[in-house]
């Protein structure tokens, strides 16, 4: 058995580090989904207590607020395969420039989703601020790597991956899926063609996530702030996280997901981090929201002892 990194590896594991301010930064997005509710995941979120929870690391909070995202009647016949996209790219593109403005004075961005379509703006963000595509750990139930012509639904929160390696703000040498369990077929296609690194859930089974995670490292981390996570919160196993669109059982457990944010923070390459698909409609006294808190506050270095 592999153990998880806990000394720091010179040139790519600089070790533990202290984020001395975080960015919060909403994006009530829902266009890029069918179900509705998603939008009000970044208010549940921070109604979960996040701001107080970080302040008690010692971590000074800036919270930026909600973008605004647009509401409109109905998607265009013209975007059918790809429903909303103009909308949602505009709204990407003004988070990309947040996020950018963020790291450019020093702070730590975290931002609150919403559907997983916003992650082509905070990743497009990141690189642009840091002068290259971050090391990318995606932590969801689905590929969400679905291309316009392969996408069985059309709802752009199954292509942000594609979207983003398009732009070019995602290297696909430095990105590694886990806890995936339902990934159509177009996907893992196109994952294969990539050789991007993907840990289905039958490999965090066999390994154990002590392993994946020491793998995901070694894969995406390139010393300090190279490491973006972008965590949908359907990665986590329903019985865990009931509040998501998108339910796949089987998924990660409460502490292999605490685990991973452990080992990353520890690992101190951790820049940026964004929390998506919490849907409280959908979520049981908050426990979903509770719970990306947790996380959260697990990346940005809160433990045991």
């Amino acid at each position: 058995m592999v153990r998880v990194i806990t000394e720091p590896t010179p040139g790519v594991f600089p070790g533990r580090k202290q984020i001395a301010r975080v960015d919060v930064i909403g994006v009530p997005m829902d266009l890029g989904a069918d179900r509705r509710g998603v939008d009000m995941g970044p208010s549940a979120i921070r109604y979960a207590r996040l701001k107080e929870s970080l302040e008690k690391l010692g971590i000074d909070v800036t919270d930026h607020g909600n973008l605004r995202v647009p509401v409109p009647e109905s998607a265009t016949i013209a975007e059918q395969n790809a429903k909303y996209y103009p909308i949602i790219k505009a709204v990407c593109d003004e988070l990309a420039g947040v996020v950018h403005d963020v790291i450019g004075l020093g702070g730590f961005p975290l931002v609150l989703g919403g559907d997983h379509s916003i992650a082509m703006g905070t990743i497009a963000g990141v690189a642009r601020a840091r002068g290259r595509a971050p090391g990318v750990i995606w932590v969801d139930a689905h590929g969400d790597i679905n291309t316009p012509l392969t996408s069985p639904t059309g709802n752009v929160h199954g292509m942000p991956v594609h979207f983003a390696l398009q732009e070019h703000a995602v290297d696909p040498q430095r990105m590694v899926f886990i806890g995936l369990r339902d990934v159509d077929e177009g996907e893992k296609k196109v994952i294969r063609e990539l050789g991007v690194k993907a840990f289905a859930m039958a490999d965090v089974d066999r390994l154990g996530m002590s392993r994946v995670i020491d793998e995901a490292l070694t894969i995406v981390a390139d010393g300090e702030n190279s490491v973006h996570i972008s965590f949908d919160m359907d990665g986590v196993d329903p019985q865990e996280a009931p509040g998501v669109g998108t339910p796949v059982p089987g998924g990660i457990t409460y502490r292999e997901a605490h685990l991973l944010m452990e080992a990353v923070a520890e690992s101190g390459t951790l820049g940026s981090l964004e929390i998506t698909e919490t849907n409280p409609i959908l979520d049981r006294e908050n426990r979903t929201a509770i719970l990306a808190v947790e996380l959260i506050l697990s990346a940005l270095g809160k433990t045991t002892l």
